[in-house]
């Protein structure tokens, strides 16, 4: 059996998988942990093309895109196309940014063998591509994720500096603006990604989970994960001490107005009696 191949990108935080499948006319309703498997017929009238058996693609609603034993950059561009006919934020300019090459290969000397590349195991199951694509969506969904945290930080980076070079003044819309990318983060992460969900063929047979296990621990998804979640827990402290300062400058600077106005009334009085 020749190798499989893998091409994994996340383009986005969120595909309405129901769209798509109503225009391809599949009568069935996708929840959030299931991925929208195109092949056949469907597949050949998005990319225009005659197409293999082999060749599928899979959607998945956190915004990733796998495509299996299709290597054409064109056919890609083409599909790429056609999501954002549905999801018109994609910016197509930038939909390699976020990716990664995988492959699966039989061999019946092997047990199974995990690498960075390719992934060796000694018979070809059904689930197999499913589960690997899966695993290979969440990972460059996640890479998409850690960067908009650093991100994030780079930007409250800017605002420590401000702050220790004496520039205490940091506007609403500015910690709301961070506040709410923190928020989004955290929602694409947990809500989208769902990195501790498994799929459900996993639940009902052993070696499939067996197989979704060790491709989720050599990835390092649960990891990174935790990571993602520490990091996002540290950054709505430091947050929430921006704001404290904040509060407290406005809440000196009212003191000091009233101060002023008071030691104005007083000047105000003694001038009175003195020219009086």
């Amino acid at each position: 059996m020749n190798p499989i191949s893998f091409k994994a990108f996340a383009i986005t935080n969120e595909i309405n998988l129901n769209k798509i499948a109503t225009h391809c006319r599949i009568r069935k309703k996708f929840t959030w942990e299931e991925p929208l498997i195109l092949k056949g017929e469907i597949l050949q009238s998005i990319l225009k093309k005659e197409i293999s058996n082999s060749e599928q693609v899979l959607v998945f609603s956190f915004g990733s895109i796998v495509f299996i034993n299709i290597t054409n950059k064109e056919e890609m561009n083409t599909f790429f196309k056609y999501v954002r006919s549905f999801e018109p934020e994609i910016n197509l300019s930038q939909v390699d940014r976020y990716s990664d090459d995988y492959s699966l290969h039989i061999n019946n000397d092997v047990e199974s063998e995990l690498t960075d590349e390719y992934v060796v195991v000694p018979e070809f199951e059904d689930y197999h591509p499913e589960l690997i694509s899966t695993v290979l969506a969440k990972s460059v969904a996640l890479e998409k994720t850690e960067e908009q945290l650093e991100n994030i930080h780079d930007r409250l980076e800017t605002m420590i500096d401000r702050l220790e070079k004496g520039k205490l003044r940091i506007g609403n819309k500015e910690l709301a603006r961070t506040m709410a990318k923190i928020i989004r983060h955290q929602y694409n992460t947990i809500s989208y990604i769902m990195i501790l969900d498994k799929p459900d063929i996993t639940w009902t047979i052993n070696t499939a989970n067996e197989f979704y296990d060790s491709m989720l621990e050599f990835f390092e998804l649960s990891d990174r994960y935790k990571i993602l979640k520490d990091k996002t827990e540290i950054l709505y402290n430091i947050m929430g001490g921006f704001s404290n300062i904040s509060h407290s400058i406005r809440g000196l600077f009212v003191e000091w107005i009233i101060v002023i106005l008071i030691l104005f009334e007083i000047v105000l009085t003694l001038i009175e009696k003195i020219w009086g």
